[in-house]
């Protein structure tokens, strides 16, 4: 079985106007500080947070884990240990890709960060958004390339799943996941062409890091990509969701979608050469989108009705969530995301029954710190 892991990044948020708060340092200590008073021998892994770009975000990582039960408990407790440290630093955490409030964030403190502002000015200083990344392990360099050829028609409809974006600035966006075009104003996001070998994927990203453009490879921001630090293909296309319950669905489908490309690829299935011209369209289709309108079917790349584009996942990948044990979680995650709407759906729905986006931040705070996966 393919272990699997989340890494998801929260917004620090005023608990009574909602605006977004630069209390990340403040965050981390009282995180190192609970660590310290834990008993020692309790044999639990330190703590999973980190600070991100922004002083307003906060970020954590979940162990692997290979059954998605135990991925639903990491995700709720790391969330619940989250608002608790965020309370006493004065904060409220929230699962929001962008903050509906207008916000002016505060880039952390170092060298990188201080690179990455004056390599990408005011793109980088605007890049309040938060992302939900699923890593996935692969056998090897070679078999994790094979599975990323094989998966670009697929990661737009991941997309269109978890957009939580809807408001920037204090303005409806008119998109579901305006996260996803902030961040693909950054010169090596979005998707890539086929690459059809480890060796390719290695010579295009030393190319790239030759241009001088990025620092490392840790700017390499693929819509999927080979992770630099973990034998994982890590995927990256997802807003953070509201819901607890919505990243492991996607994790779910990420890790079938990861064993039905590795499979294709072991019998010599050729990966799909849809132009990388037209993955840009559905990707922006899908953050325009959301599960409220039309998507580019990745069997087709022609507009068809969200729910028949999320049931093609499934039906491509179904196979693959059998034999994990998978299916009936998916089937059932899948349903209830049709039936309630994703993130960008329910935060349109709380302005509308409360007339404020401070409102809709509080109430999304509540969400994050309440809800189990």
């Amino acid at each position: 079985m393919r272990s699997v892991g989340v890494e998801e990044e929260l917004l620090l948020v005023h608990a009574r106007t909602g605006e977004p708060l630069a209390l990340a340092g403040a965050v981390l200590a009282a995180a190192d500080r609970s660590e310290k008073q834990r008993p020692r021998g309790e044999g639990v892994p330190g703590h999973a947070f980190e600070k991100e770009l922004q002083k307003e975000q906060l970020e954590f990582a979940t162990e692997p884990v290979t059954e998605m039960g135990e991925l639903a408990d990491e995700i709720t407790r790391c969330r619940a240990e989250a608002g608790r440290h965020a309370a006493s630093a004065g904060a409220l955490v929230a699962a929001l890709a962008t903050s509906p409030l207008p916000a002016r964030p505060s880039l952390n403190a170092g060298t990188r960060y201080a690179w990455l502002s004056e390599q990408f000015g005011l793109t980088a200083q605007e890049q309040l958004t938060c992302g939900c990344h699923i890593h996935v392990s692969v056998e090897s360099d070679e078999e994790g390339v094979a599975v990323l050829d094989r998966i670009r028609p697929w990661l737009s409809v991941l997309t269109a799943m978890s957009a939580n974006s809807p408001f920037w600035q204090g303005q409806d966006s008119k998109y579901a996941s305006y996260r996803s075009r902030v961040w693909n104003r950054l010169p090596s996001a979005g998707p890539r062409d086929v690459f059809g070998s480890a060796d390719r994927y290695h010579e295009q990203v030393r190319a790239m890091l030759d241009t001088g453009v990025l620092r490392d490879e840790a700017m390499i921001y693929f819509d999927a990509r080979l992770s630099a630090a973990y034998p994982t293909v890590e995927v990256r296309v997802a807003d953070v969701c509201l819901e607890a319950s919505t990243p492991v669905l996607l994790a779910s489908l990420v890790r079938a979608l990861v064993e039905t490309a590795a499979g294709a690829w072991r019998v010599g299935d050729p990966a799909s050469r849809v132009s990388t011209d037209l993955l840009r369209l559905a990707s922006w289709q899908a953050g325009r989108s959301g599960v409220d309108g039309p998507l580019l079917h990745p069997e087709t790349m022609r507009g068809a009705p969200a729910a028949e584009v999320v049931q093609a996942l499934y039906a491509h990948v179904r196979e693959a969530l059998v034999e994990s044990g998978d299916d009936e979680r998916v089937r059932e995650g899948i349903s209830a995301l049709l039936t309630r709407g994703n993130g960008a759906r329910i935060q349109r729905e709380l302005l509308h029954d409360h007339g404020g986006l401070a409102a809709v931040v509080t109430h999304c705070a509540r969400i994050t710190s309440a809800s189990r996966a």
